[in-house]
């Protein structure tokens, strides 16, 4: 196998269990794996917004989803490990995966959009844009998008910092599609220059302005004085 191959066919495997995952976990608030191969095995580690949720009563959903990595996926002997996410509401993945559940519990979608737009306002976000598509009202499909804050649309910057995640969920209707992107509080602007306070050291000492200001008097009284001098000499010798 090239070199090529397998980095596909390892790129393809971590799809496929970021996939399941999402589904099998999506009440837990799952956000994201990562997945590295050790001597021992291969170590998993899962961040989701409940943790408890995912290791379940005395670690029985760990212990099933241990074996289901190992059986379906081939994953040896995989070591799972969960980690919590601290402010969930940052997360895109977790906010639409919110949003598709409460329209699949029968919430209104602009009711659903407007409770996560806000819930992602406080907690910090500079700006959020929800997308929700799919047979609305009518039987012709169209989509309605809400916005809060400032965004950015274009740029590398937006591909590199700007959190954008999909969700879709199945109902009477249809199917409907949720996209959530969040600007986070962390956003770095290129465009927008910083400046940084240094504090003066013993070598840059910073010199009062009053001293100056008295030399410059000094410096002044002293060509005053030298100008009455050679005007008085001038009056003698005329």
């Amino acid at each position: 196998m090239s070199v090529y191959k397998y980095f596909v066919k390892d790129l393809s495997k971590k799809s496929i269990i970021d996939e399941f995952l999402s589904w099998e976990l999506r009440k837990a608030g799952y956000s994201k794996v990562e997945i590295s191969k050790t001597p021992m095995g291969a170590r998993v580690v899962i961040y989701a917004a409940k943790p408890g949720i995912v290791i379940g009563r005395r670690g029985q959903s760990v212990r099933d989803l241990t074996k289901t990595l190992e059986e379906k996926f081939g994953l040896e002997n995989p070591q799972i490990s969960i980690a919590s996410i601290e402010l969930p509401e940052l997360d895109s993945k977790i906010m639409s995966t919110q949003i598709a559940m409460a329209l699949e519990r029968g919430v209104h979608f602009r009711r659903a959009a407007y409770w996560a737009i806000g819930r992602i306002m406080d907690a910090g976000a500079i700006g959020v844009e929800v997308t929700i598509s799919g047979k609305l009202t009518t039987q012709r499909s169209r989509s309605e998008t809400y916005r809060q804050g400032y965004l950015l649309k274009v740029g590398d910057q937006v591909q590199k910092q700007i959190k954008t995640s999909i969700a879709h969920c199945q109902l009477k209707p249809g199917l409907f599609g949720v996209r959530v992107s969040i600007m986070p509080p962390d956003f770095v602007f290129v465009d927008r220059p910083s400046f940084k306070i240094v504090a003066p050291t013993s070598d840059t000492e910073v010199k009062p302005v009053e001293e100056k200001e008295e030399k410059k008097e000094e410096k002044g009284g002293e060509v005053e004085n030298a100008n009455s001098e050679k005007a008085g000499d001038k009056a003698t010798i005329a």
